[in-house]
């Protein structure tokens, strides 16, 4: 597994059509997630292999996703880069 660097093709903002659900992939490795009105709601670190993600809360729950055509799919939900 590869973890982000600064060139990475997924570094940046996701998020579901809605916008209540957030995805900033940083390009140290780690994220954070909002959700709704709650900024940094989850905190943790992902690696990136090919088109799939996965994620390590920092409180020990996990989780993947895989990117099909800039659209990132990640457990039953669907989030878009935000440009």
């Amino acid at each position: 597994m590869t973890t982000a660097t600064p060139s990475h093709p997924y570094v940046g903002m996701w998020e579901t059509a809605d916008g209540r659900i957030r995805h900033h992939l940083l390009p140290n490795g780690r994220y954070d997630e909002a959700r709704g009105r709650r900024e940094s709601a989850y905190q943790g670190r992902y690696e990136v292999s090919g088109d799939h993600i996965e994620y390590w809360d920092d409180t020990g729950f996990t989780a993947d996703g895989d990117f099909v055509d800039d659209v990132l799919y990640h457990a039953g939900m669907v989030l878009y880069r935000k440009l």
